[in-house]
């Protein structure tokens, strides 16, 4: 299973109490849920961007893993109580040295390769985003839904409450693809930022779990030792 697939498979855990709900609350007709993190990750122009700037940033992303290499050697030499970590007296022992100098170059490279190969994947989930709205209003006038709530602010619901994917769907009709080179004078906006930083942190969280089982698969699959 593919880490896109393992975001995009239902919670095991449901996502809405509709009864909890106070009787002044409660709505005349059909509630949904919708996780637009899982909505945006699970279309083809998301997929297909990511891949693209894997691709097109290779340069850049490989030039980061070694200037990475190079602050953590360089840090080594701060680390004078031999601890394996460097504390702010350690850093204001060496701040007039030619070694603090060079960590905050490389500190500054780091950062700029690390918001070029961001900005081209924040690019592309803002383009993405700028048609959920129409999605999910398709969605919505399809199955005669009356409210959409987010799932992460409920307790419990019924599995066919979810309806990511269908508007997923209706989001790879209307943005079957997208560019990863932003504008010279482009600006993220706040929200397509907020909704990245999310989308990594759960690619991470399943990166994790799937390095995880693979292990535990390895371990299983062993040989038992005499």
């Amino acid at each position: 299973m593919t880490i896109f697939s393992r975001l995009l498979a239902p919670a095991s855990v449901a996502l809405c109490a509709l009864a909890a709900l106070p009787a002044q609350a409660q709505v005349e007709g059909r509630i949904a849920t919708v996780d637009i993190s899982r909505t945006v990750i699970g279309t083809t122009a998301f997929q297909t961007a990511y891949e693209q700037v894997n691709t097109t940033y290779a340069q850049q992303n490989e030039l980061r893993r070694t200037k990475a290499q190079e602050r953590q050697t360089l840090l080594l030499t701060f680390d004078t109580n031999g601890d394996k970590q460097v504390d702010d007296a350690e850093l204001a022992a060496k701040q007039n040295s030619p070694d603090f100098t060079k960590l905050q170059t490389l500190e500054g490279e780091i950062q700029q390769l690390s918001n070029q190969i961001d900005a081209a994947r924040v690019y592309a989930i803002e383009q993405i985003i700028t048609q959920y709205g129409a999605a999910l209003q398709d969605v919505t006038t399809q199955q005669q839904i009356k409210l959409v709530v987010d799932p992460g602010s409920l307790l419990f619901a019924a599995p066919e409450a979810d309806v990511t994917q269908q508007v997923t769907t209706a989001l790879n009709t209307k943005v079957p693809n997208v560019g990863i080179v932003p504008p010279a004078d482009w600006q993220p906006s706040r929200e397509a930022v907020q909704l990245y930083q999310d989308i990594q942190q759960r690619l991470m969280t399943a990166q994790m779990i799937q390095q995880r089982q693979q292990q535990q698969q390895g371990n299983q699959q062993a040989p038992a030792g005499r």
